[in-house]
């Protein structure tokens, strides 16, 4: 009676390792939320994210899946050890991936697991994905886009003369995460221009990076952004280690939050040069910047010198209304996962900066990249 049991408790376990690798595959949020328990954890230390209960669960995991363009998963049960009414286990779990940045290869991770028996069955009190091996190399073949009614589709306004033009409606069902072509980073290039940027178009970060380093003078004060495409693109550790360049972050995050309030506000709005991205930049020619705090807002308004903004190619939209759907749909979940789990806050979209040409004061220079970078 007892190997009777333990044998179907084995079952049951990697049963429901299957139908977690089953959920994600077919992006169904709420039954992957379904396979833990109230206080179960879905720990992912290399993103690095932690979601606790069925609601975060299901809620970040949506948010999770436009960390990439594609991925595919195959679980392979190996070790579970049953005591009583909890067990745990691991399985091993190869998975060939591409990054919205173009980066792909193949993860070889292992999830080490802890199960609870409940009324309802076996369920996760605990899931954490570690990777063991990055094999970046280059993937052959390709992920074929989905259909319209996939839920991970993102469908633009069938209305829009702009979207079908610029094939933006094939780009939105991407995420948001496609790079434009040649011909749209062209034009929109062409519109910054005309309203008054100074407009660079550039291959890669790599490029990028190393323009930045040209443009920023030596000495002068520099305020980065909070941004990803900074992160990633190893800008935001140029200007802000490099002794050369005196980090307004740095000072900032020297001084008192209360007694000093009134000395961060003056750094943070009037910098020699700002440097960040956008949330998105339209074919028309305008860029959207979007903040929770609103430290970066001044300087790229006209309080810093010369701003500076490196912008992936997956950024362009057709007009504002595609600007703010790309913010609200994509960039902000993304941001929210990061905020998260980076200062233990949720992000929002508190303050909002259209820029539709440089202020009269300070300049303004967009490098816009032929790669996608950041979100």
């Amino acid at each position: 009676m007892n190997d009777f049991r333990t044998t179907t408790d084995l079952v049951e376990i990697q049963a429901l390792q299957s139908e977690f690798t089953d959920a994600v595959m077919m992006r169904d949020e709420a039954r992957l939320a379904g396979l833990f328990t109230q206080d179960g954890v879905l720990r992912i230390p290399d993103v690095p994210v932690e979601l606790v209960g069925p609601e975060q669960i299901r809620t970040g995991r949506r948010t999770l899946r436009e960390l990439w363009d594609f991925f595919a998963r195959t679980t392979h049960p190996d070790s579970i050890r049953i005591d009583g009414d909890t067990a745990t286990g691991r399985a091993p779990l190869p998975e060939p991936a591409r990054l919205p940045d173009g980066r792909e290869g193949l993860d070889y991770a292992i999830s080490q697991d802890r199960y609870r028996r409940t009324a309802g069955g076996w369920r996760f009190a605990a899931r954490v994905y570690e990777v063991r091996y990055a094999d970046t190399s280059p993937l052959g073949g390709s992920a074929p886009r989905t259909g319209a009614g996939d839920a991970s589709t993102t469908p633009a306004d069938a209305g829009s003369t702009a979207s079908t033009a610029t094939g933006f409606d094939a780009r939105a069902e991407a995420g948001f995460s496609a790079p434009a072509d040649a011909d749209l980073l062209g034009r929109t290039a062409a519109a910054l221009a005309e309203r008054g940027f100074t407009v660079e178009l550039l291959a890669d970060a790599a490029a990028a990076r190393a323009r930045v380093r040209e443009l920023v003078p030596a000495d002068a004060t520099v305020f980065t952004a909070a941004s990803e495409t900074l992160r990633l693109s190893g800008i935001d550790e140029d200007l802000n280690d490099d002794s050369r360049y005196r980090s307004v972050r740095s000072r900032v995050m020297a001084l008192d939050r209360t007694t000093e309030a009134d000395d961060i506000r003056r750094l943070l709005a009037a910098p020699d040069v700002a440097v960040g991205s956008v949330a998105a930049v339209t074919e028309t020619g305008s860029l959207v910047i979007a903040s929770a705090s609103g430290s970066q807002l001044p300087g790229n308004a006209g309080g810093a010198g010369e701003a500076i903004w490196v912008v992936g190619a997956q950024k362009v939209v057709p007009d504002l209304p595609a600007a703010l759907r790309r913010l609200e749909e994509y960039v902000l979940p993304l941001e929210d996962t990061r905020s998260r789990a980076t200062y233990g806050q949720p992000s929002a979209v508190n303050q909002l900066l259209v820029l539709n040409a440089p202020t009269r004061f300070s300049r303004g220079t967009v490098l816009l990249l032929r790669e996608a970078v950041g979100y």
